[in-house]
């Protein structure tokens, strides 16, 4: 996975302070300027961007797979963070004042094999493995910071399988898993 400079990342932070910004003002996204930006910056990447408000989750929108310039995603995610996470109402002028912003930049996922749900636990690397767990229409990924909150394995995949809907035991020859790695900046 490739590493930011100290500028690259500040860089990327300013993309969703001003996205966020954008949002408040103007009730869009910040439009990026593609070409501005250096080839590292511009590459088609996955992110995610997590909003903390006084240590707790505000808001998270990301994508799983890179199909657009970095530039491009976190702009989209952070805004989308702020003012579209349907699990929270739009961010506020006051509550910008109070967030943090974290960006996890993804590497592409990678296929697990397992031929038992106890054979993927052992497989699952601690605080280093984000996962994404599909079954059928049943998807859901959480980002290595997790870990925080799930400090082992079966938790982890417990809650994960919550997520995508399906039950705590559910199990199935049919489930799949991928996993990724995150650059984080903040």
């Amino acid at each position: 996975m490739s590493s930011y400079t100290s500028a690259e990342k500040q860089l990327l932070l300013n993309i969703a302070q001003d996205s966020i910004n954008e949002g408040l003002t103007k009730k869009q996204p910040l439009n990026v300027r593609v070409l501005d930006y250096s080839d590292n910056l511009r590459q088609n990447r996955a992110c995610f961007v997590t909003l903390e408000k006084k240590g707790a989750l505000r808001g998270c929108i990301g994508s799983l797979q890179a199909y657009r310039p970095l530039v491009d995603d976190i702009a989209s995610n952070a805004f989308s963070a702020a003012f579209r996470d349907p699990r929270f109402s739009a961010l506020t002028s006051e509550e910008y004042k109070e967030i943090s912003i974290h960006i996890s930049i993804l590497s592409l996922p990678e296929s697990m094999q397992f031929d038992s749900e106890a054979d993927l636990v052992r497989q699952i690397r601690h605080g280093i493995d984000g996962l994404i767990l599909t079954e059928g229409d049943h998807r859901g990924t959480f980002l290595p910071s997790v870990w925080d909150q799930l400090p082992n394995a079966n938790l982890f995949l417990m809650h994960l399988k919550n997520k995508a809907g399906l039950p705590s035991n559910y199990w199935s020859k049919t489930l799949r898993v991928e996993r990724y790695a995150t650059e984080v900046i903040e």
